[in-house]
């Protein structure tokens, strides 16, 4: 009985401690199941399971350490110690804030102390005349990065591995919240709250788990260009620098911009429709588009509808940059037409830039609204956008 107690205790709490993590960090199988709540019981309650399988096992330890023979001691010992081995490493080493640290120093420099090269991606968020640009290269390691902008807490975030980038106000029922990294849910990085323990999808700043389940982050709008478009647009943009504590992170991450990491849940896939390739995606209440990045790539321009949304998709020179706009001027919907560097609209003859701003003709002066687009891998954008449908050009 002793023996079974021992063997049955310290198998409950192996398999409690793999099984606790498993389901939460990208592991083999782990990502494509249903699991959030089981994860999530398991994660809250880590502690009280945790006693109840020290309660089984207490028993025969003390029994065995100090009344058996040498055999059931050494038996005790070495079970022990493989339950250590593992806590520590699934705890200490393998948990995601553990792998991943928040920066230390967040040092912005504008673009005379810049360090970051002008061909890297970046999230760049404005609030009035403020301007900042955060690179996907440290993002993508620290996952989010708290800032504030125009004296607005801001909540800056990145899951290379859906390669979403969000940003969001991280205002929880009137109160400043803190998050940290806690796992990925769907292959999407996840966060838990401190106040609540509540676990929060990065995708969509929605709650899945704990008491604040439903609960929704209030997005911000930003966009992803390379640094040099940005500084085009905003030259006077502050730009986030490395923190130098974290070099070797970031050096790994320097091919990811271009889909060429090493790993293959970062690798981008570079034919159509597959599950790592690229593509945009636009929510629009209650519909969305995903539209295929090489199909943008060889057009330079995609015009599209969705109800009460006209869209107009331009790709910078780059290749990598890229602008979503409404090109509904006076409730009329605009055509484009692109010629070369030339983008005309065909109602009024007028001259436009890449920036959504005419520059010539009937409606010089006139801004086209921004919209949000996300450049996603496709399993992501169509997991968390169910409803989503894919644009085939006619």
């Amino acid at each position: 009985m002793k023996k079974l107690l021992l063997y049955g205790g310290f198998a409950f709490l192996i398999i409690f401690e793999c099984i606790r993590v498993y389901l939460i960090m990208p592991m083999p199988g782990s990502q494509r199941n249903n699991s959030i709540e089981l994860a999530y019981f398991l994660g809250s309650n880590k502690n009280t399971i945790r006693i109840i399988g020290f309660l089984l096992i207490l028993y025969p330890v003390i029994s065995f350490i100090y009344k058996g023979q040498k055999k059931e001691k050494h038996l005790t010992i070495y079970l022990a110690a493989i339950y250590l081995i593992i806590f520590y490493s699934f705890t200490y080493i393998m948990e995601a804030d553990k792998m991943f640290y928040q920066p230390t120093n967040t040092y912005f420099g504008d673009i005379s102390k810049n360090k970051i090269p002008t061909n890297k991606l970046i999230i760049g968020v404005a609030s009035g005349a403020v301007t900042k640009a955060y690179p996907i290269q440290l993002i993508g390691y620290h996952h989010q990065v708290r800032d504030s902008i125009n004296g607005i807490p801001i909540m800056v975030t990145y899951c290379t591995v859906c390669r979403t980038g969000r940003v969001y106000s991280p205002i929880v029922n009137g109160k400043v919240e803190e998050f940290r990294l806690v796992g990925m849910d769907h292959f999407n990085a996840m966060f838990e709250d401190a106040t609540t323990k509540s676990w929060w999808r990065q995708s969509t700043g929605e709650c899945i788990s704990g008491p604040l389940k439903g609960y929704q982050l209030k997005e911000i709008q930003s966009e992803q260009l390379s640094l040099n478009v940005w500084f085009r647009q905003h030259p006077n943009s502050l730009v986030l620098q490395p923190d130098e504590k974290f070099k070797e992170n970031f050096e790994k991450m320097d091919a990811y911009d271009k889909g060429k990491s090493l790993s293959d849940l970062t690798k981008r896939d570079s034919l159509s429709w597959k599950e790592k390739s690229w593509v945009l995606g636009i929510q629009n209440n209650m519909y969305a588009r995903t539209y295929d990045w090489n199909l943008l790539v060889k057009d330079r321009m995609i015009q599209d509808s969705l109800p009460n949304l006209s869209i107009l998709i331009l790709l910078e020179n780059d290749t990598a940059s890229f602008q979503s706009f409404n090109r509904s001027v006076n409730k009329t919907s605009l055509v484009f037409e692109k010629k070369g560097e030339t983008i005309i609209d065909l109602n009024t003859k007028s001259l436009w830039n890449y920036e959504g701003l005419c520059l010539e003709g009937k409606l010089k002066g006139t801004s086209l609204e921004r919209i949000d687009c996300y450049q996603e891998f496709l399993h992501s954008w169509e997991f968390f956008h169910p409803n989503s449908e894919r644009y085939l050009k006619r």
